[in-house]
């Protein structure tokens, strides 16, 4: 069930949701890609001052390219929401699959964890000097 349409993006079923945001699936009505669209209220961010936060997570996703974290696509905004456009990724949150499972098996633990080193290693190893 497709609910509304943002620009080229047909927004379906939340697939998420936080603090100051939900995430919505989303196809690609051009190229039928299928994304995650974070929607965020801007007076609740105004609200908040989280405006500069925001600013700067999308800032330093527009710079990380690499295969163990999230891609940013693109960023689209109307008077009242931003929406920012990612890289779908299936199987859930790890966290959520933690808890499911109890533990992970020691291969599937080292590979998850080498994956998240992998992760933080690009991006610390890109930070900029102070």
């Amino acid at each position: 069930m497709v609910l509304r349409n943002v620009r080229k993006y047909e927004v379906g079923r939340t697939i998420g949701e936080g603090t100051f945001a939900k995430v919505k699936f989303a196809q690609n009505t051009e190229t039928g890609e299928s994304v995650a669209m974070k929607v965020l209220d801007r007076s609740t961010i105004l609200k908040h001052k989280m405006a500069d936060q925001i600013k700067r997570e999308i800032s330093i996703m527009k710079l990380v390219r690499h295969p163990n974290i999230v891609r940013l696509h693109e960023v689209l905004a109307s008077r009242t929401k931003i929406y920012i456009i990612l890289e779908f990724i299936t199987g859930g949150e790890l966290f959520d699959k933690i808890v499911h499972q109890g533990r992970l098996s020691e291969p599937e633990a080292r590979r998850v964890f080498q994956q998240l080193i992998d992760g933080v290693d690009f991006c610390y190893t890109r930070k900029p000097s102070p």
